[in-house]
């Protein structure tokens, strides 16, 4: 049959990315605590288009998650962007998976048990080197300085999401990531709260408000110190509760070139 995929296209332009977007696809990953969780990733992969084809082979993407039988870690990522870029005769591949990761939570008082839900992110590109990024998304809880300050009867709290996308060399576990810096905010959530658990939260949250501000430079110095971080961006946003709006904040650490080098973790 013809091949219209690989018709000479003559407009003469190169197009950065063209692939699959938005696949629901059932990964296995390493757990630290119970060695593998199942979950299912929202998936994109992409590779460059040169400006002599007319359009990419869209079925490949799927055969090559496929070839891993769902066994889609940290460890195979450059892996699977490499034979990306070679059945498809790219110059550079792309490759995005998100997901709910669950981890078992202890109240603080009671040590009643109940699972947490964070939306997690492996992203890895790929032209000469693989380069890897780690993301999480934790969910926190903020109480405003500012409102505590101005009266005696309390102050204004609310949810909070906290985003943290960074580089790192060697090996990181997901749930090390999210322990380093789920305290970040003025007091983390849980999934389970008994009376006495819930009058702890709200304790201890007013006894330390933060703005956003205060929030993503408590998690930058966090990750400043720790030896396997080498890039990162930080964002919160709190939902707030006496505002028609949001409050926003968002840093991140400027790259040096000796952070380029690939990642060492494949």
């Amino acid at each position: 049959m013809k091949d219209i995929q690989n018709e000479r296209d003559t407009r003469n332009i190169d197009i950065d990315k063209v692939g699959i977007k938005g696949l629901k696809y059932p990964i296995v990953l390493l757990d630290k605590a119970h060695k593998k969780q199942h979950t299912v990733a929202t998936i994109n992969m992409y590779v460059n288009l040169p400006k002599e084809f007319r359009a990419t082979h869209m079925s490949r993407f799927i055969e090559i998650l496929n070839s891993f039988h769902r066994e889609i870690a940290i460890s195979n990522i450059g892996k699977i962007l490499r034979e990306m870029k070679e059945r498809l005769n790219a110059r550079s591949a792309h490759l995005e998976l998100e997901f709910p990761y669950f981890i078992e939570k202890k109240a603080p008082i009671s040590l009643e048990k109940g699972l947490v839900e964070y939306q997690c992110q492996f992203i890895g590109n790929l032209k000469e080197k693989v380069i890897l990024y780690m993301g999480v998304k934790i969910p926190g809880l903020t109480v405003c300085p500012c409102s505590k300050e101005l009266t005696s009867v309390g102050a204004h709290n609310q949810r909070a999401i906290l985003k943290v996308l960074v580089r790192f060399k060697g090996f990181l576990w997901l749930e090390d990531l999210i322990e380093l810096i789920e305290n970040s905010t003025s007091s983390p959530v849980y999934s389970l709260l008994k009376r006495e658990d819930e009058k702890f939260v709200v304790e201890n949250a007013f006894k330390n408000p933060r703005f956003v501000e205060d929030v993503v430079r408590n998690v930058a110095l966090k990750l400043e110190n720790n030896p396997l971080i080498t890039w990162y961006s930080i964002e919160c946003e709190s939902f707030e509760s006496i505002h028609n709006h949001n409050a926003y904040a968002y840093l991140e650490k400027k790259e040096k070139e000796k952070y380029k080098e690939e990642w060492k973790g494949i």
